[in-house]
């Protein structure tokens, strides 16, 4: 019974200050702004997705001898092999499908990781040379996001601050330290949309192997807080 009515006594206590603390913060003279900040920023990983059929071939060719072609030219590009190709279905290690229901052609897909468009137009370019047309852009990502988002956050607070200055100009006080700061609606970005990816210049690739015109749209990044100062 002694020790339910100290803990009774301790949470009343806590309440208490709890409420205090509360009611100084209001009963402060203050001002409240919100601000926020936002950034476009060019997508550095880019996903593209290649499928090498024998059924592109007429069955001339083996999937064996494509991918072996594939991974050379690739190499010869400079691009890591071992790292950033990445076969999908890898459980099955290739798939199999019937065609008038007498011949198996085999079909391998992969997963290729570059990090500008300048490489994704090389290696379409690469790849229609050796009649590998079934290449598309699958994702886009901006690799130092996290970064980022510390960046912005800091910019709005410092935004927010500023404002709060030139909204107090006109009645002569001074803004002081901060008493409240929160995220108003996060800290989010929007992705690029990959059907507005535009992969140009194919046909007239396929002719000279001139470079592709790819552009990819730009990532929006944004985020708003919400702060109180102190008037003095």
């Amino acid at each position: 019974m002694k020790k339910a009515l100290i803990a009774a006594t301790i949470f009343m206590v806590s309440l208490v200050q709890g409420f205090s603390q509360t009611k100084n913060f209001i009963d402060q003279p203050f001002i409240e702004t919100t601000a926020e900040v936002d950034t476009l920023v060019t997508p550095d990983n880019i996903y593209m997705n290649i499928t090498i059929a024998e059924k592109d071939t007429k069955g001339k060719v083996s999937v064996e001898e494509q991918e072996s072609k594939m991974e050379s030219a690739l190499k010869a590009l400079g691009i890591n092999t071992k790292k950033d190709l990445m076969l999908n279905d890898a459980a099955s290690n290739f798939r199999k499908y019937f065609l008038r229901q007498q011949d198996v052609l085999k079909r391998k897909s992969y997963t290729l990781l570059v990090h500008n468009a300048i490489m994704a137009g090389r290696v379409i370019i690469a790849l229609e040379k050796l009649n590998i047309s079934n290449v598309r852009i699958a994702k886009t990502e901006y690799s130092k996001m996290e970064s980022l988002k510390l960046a912005l956050v800091s910019k709005a607070v410092a935004k927010a601050r500023k404002k709060a200055e030139f909204m107090t100009q006109p009645l002569h006080q001074k803004v002081g330290r901060a008493l409240y700061i929160s995220d108003v609606s996060g800290f989010h970005y929007f992705k690029s949309d990959v059907a507005s990816i535009q992969v140009r210049g194919l046909k007239k690739a396929h002719q000279s192997y001139a470079p592709a015109d790819i552009q990819f749209q730009k990532m929006k990044a944004e985020a708003s807080v919400n702060v109180k100062f102190k008037l003095e």
